[in-house]
């Protein structure tokens, strides 16, 4: 007979909820349910909230509403965050955010950083709870011998940043010697056609304190599950031995489906019961 599971986890990705009628996305090939986003949140939210036991905890991966809200003004974007925070606040189970680039289209990353988008635990004992400076990354331990880690993936971008400030100047300056494109939202001919404005990356300080965690980690024999931002569904199994699962977006996903997840954590494997991305470091 199998063993319980440590503990569950549930995920959902890509919201980007707006008050909006469909669109598509920036390429104009896949249609966005802007409203219907929330709608599947909510369903998504009930079914975590009838399992028994329920989830330790939910991860939020990024981009929960849409750039569009933006265009309309401060208002809605700050009633459309609300409008995702409110359906989120029905869990009794922690709710921990990654942020993505639409987050960065409609605020600023000082008013996200005083949202309920900031979701850093207090320290505790173990490696540097976070990078130094305004970076919003950070790691936790739910259970003896587990750490995930939660990255910033946009510390390192013009967006969300005060156009005058030193970061803003920088991240635009490297933007722009990689991609000379005019709009550089486009990798057209681009060598490294992840250089555009609405990817982001790591300060080296980022990178150094993550490598502490690791080292950490890999000292007490602990395992990590890494959380970062991407869109398609997908999966793979690097040559490090490390597995890579991207989660498919809510925004994308037809009202008469849904897109989210309860993962299920043993101490030799991960099962997924349902849909950027999950970056797990098995060490057995």
């Amino acid at each position: 007979m199998e063993p319980a599971p440590r503990f569950s986890f549930g995920v959902i990705a890509d919201v980007q909820h707006a008050d909006a009628e469909d669109g598509h996305d920036f390429w104009g090939c896949r249609r966005r349910y802007y409203r219907h986003s929330l709608r599947l949140l909510r369903a998504a939210v009930e079914a975590w909230a009838a399992e028994r036991p329920p989830p330790a905890f939910v991860l939020q991966l990024g981009d929960c509403i849409d750039g569009v809200n933006a265009r309309s003004g401060a208002a809605e974007a700050e009633a459309a965050l609300g409008r995702v925070l409110e359906a989120l606040g029905r869990l009794r189970v922690p709710v921990h955010h990654v942020w993505g680039n639409h987050e960065l289209y409609n605020f600023c990353r000082a008013r996200l950083a005083q949202s309920g988008l900031r979701s850093r635990p207090p320290p505790s004992a173990g490696p540097p709870a976070a990078p130094p400076g305004d970076c919003q990354a950070y790691h936790f331990c739910p259970a003896p011998r587990f750490r995930f880690v939660l990255l910033d993936g946009y510390e390192l971008s013009p967006l969300g940043r005060d156009a005058d400030s030193p970061r803003h100047r920088a991240a635009l300056r490297l933007l722009r010697e990689k991609n000379r494109n005019a709009d550089l939202n486009s990798p057209a001919g681009l060598e490294e056609p992840q250089f555009v404005e609405f990817n982001g990356g790591f300060s080296q300080a980022q990178l150094d304190w993550f490598n502490d965690v690791l080292k950490f980690s890999d000292d007490n024999q602990e395992k990590v599950v890494v959380m970062g931002h991407l869109h398609d569904g997908g999966y793979c199994l690097d040559s490090h031995g490390v597995h890579h699962l991207t989660l498919e977006g809510v925004i994308e996903t037809p009202p008469e489906s849904n897109a989210f997840g309860t993962i299920y954590v043993y101490d030799d494997k991960m099962i997924q019961n349902s849909k950027n991305y999950v970056s797990v470091r098995n060490k057995t």
